[in-house]
């Protein structure tokens, strides 16, 4: 019995207000089951991912008013969570323990500027101690200032350049234009991502994430229950994960390694497939550098050679987050690349459709490249 994913439900986006995560949550598994032809009634497994706020959790059951799941827990792997979630969603249909998962993600980081607030980042106003403290005092404490250093040194290490990353902001934006649920459609140039600020040197402004509001939700069943389902089936091939637990010292491959290089083989493996054969490639992009790192690991071009691979137009022959990504889209974690693959794999994109779509790969990505999850998803079973 191979599983699948049989719905996707997504949310308004990006600056709504007056709403909370628990709220989008709900919202976004009721989408989702409506969108697989479904009633909430139906789901007898819940897969929350907490978020760093940690607002959405297992009393998302009682929001929905489900009763007697099989299989209902939180799980925290930062940006990797929407893919774990789906993997542990189909080992949980394919051995019969479950029938309907509803894997969700939501956050509502942004407030109403007329409210006076700003967004409410998780860990603002607390003290760092320890050795975290020393990092601190130095500047170094955001996920900015830590990617700016990874990002630092693959460029020292193999000449990668901003100008590269900037072809990979472009390339986003452009697909972003194409797509309405888009946060950030105006095009943008290489000298636009040149003049934008710097937020960590150096990583610009249009090198980072949006932030967003909203919730994203997928129901993963079996592929002999989706049959009867209105929408096309998206049959999850394979999948993998990896926990490098990179350490701050002397021989890290921090900045020059990611998980993916563990992950995708894994993933490629059980689906019987190479990266040769993918045809749409969504990845987690935090940052232009986690694209450009990604894409190295996953054997899209030779390690180190990622700069001169987005420099020199593989980005109009190779599909890549043809939604615009975190970037450019909107940032709920590992569910913007996750979501995207799925529409794509339905062929549902509309003006941003890729012609081929036999295979399409998603990563997630968290922490600081700390953790790594893989899906290979298709149109077509196994």
């Amino acid at each position: 019995m191979s599983a699948v994913i049989a719905g996707l439900g997504i949310t308004e986006m990006g600056k709504v207000y007056g709403r909370t995560a628990p709220e989008f949550a709900a919202d976004a598994v009721r989408l989702a089951a409506a969108d697989a032809g479904l009633t909430v009634s139906d789901i007898d497994g819940l897969l929350t991912n907490t978020g760093i706020s940690g607002d959405v959790g297992l009393n998302l059951q009682r929001d929905l008013g489900l009763r007697d799941l099989r299989l209902l827990s939180e799980v925290q792997a930062y940006g990797s969570s929407a893919g774990a979630m789906v993997q542990y969603a189909a080992m949980a249909v394919e051995s019969g323990m479950v029938d309907v998962v509803a894997c969700v993600f939501a956050d509502a980081p942004l407030k109403d500027p007329s409210s006076g607030a700003g967004a409410a980042y998780a860990g603002a106003g607390r003290r760092p101690a320890g050795w975290q403290g020393l990092a601190a005092a130095s500047g170094i404490y955001s996920a900015n200032t830590m990617y700016a250093l990874a990002t630092r040194r693959h460029m020292r290490t193999y000449g990668t350049t901003s100008e590269q990353l900037g072809h990979i902001a472009v390339a986003q934006r452009a697909w972003a234009a194409k797509n309405p649920l888009a946060q950030m459609r105006d095009p943008i140039t290489l000298a636009d991502h040149q003049n934008s600020r710097w937020i960590a040197e150096p990583l610009h402004l249009l090198d980072c994430c949006l932030v967003s509001n909203g919730g994203v939700a997928v129901i993963v069943t079996s592929a002999d229950r989706a049959a009867d389902l209105p929408q096309p089936a998206v049959h999850i091939l394979g999948w993998g994960q990896a926990h490098p637990g990179y350490v701050m010292g002397p021989g890290s491959e921090l900045g020059l390694v990611s998980g993916a290089a563990i992950s995708g083989p894994t993933a490629l493996k059980m689906a019987g497939v190479t990266i040769a054969d993918i045809d749409v490639v969504e990845l987690y992009d935090c940052y232009t550098f986690t694209v450009l790192l990604s894409l190295e690991d996953y054997g899209f071009c030779a390690k180190g050679e990622g700069g001169p691979f987005v420099a020199g137009g593989a980005l109009g022959s190779l599909a890549v987050n043809t939604g615009g990504g975190q970037l450019s889209s909107y940032y709920m974690w590992g569910m913007t690349p996750l979501s995207e693959a799925v529409i794509q794999a339905r062929g549902q994109g509309g003006e941003r459709q890729v012609p081929r779509h036999d295979l399409v790969l998603v990563s997630g990505n968290g922490g600081l490249l700390d953790h790594h999850s893989t899906l290979i998803l298709s149109p077509n079973p196994r």
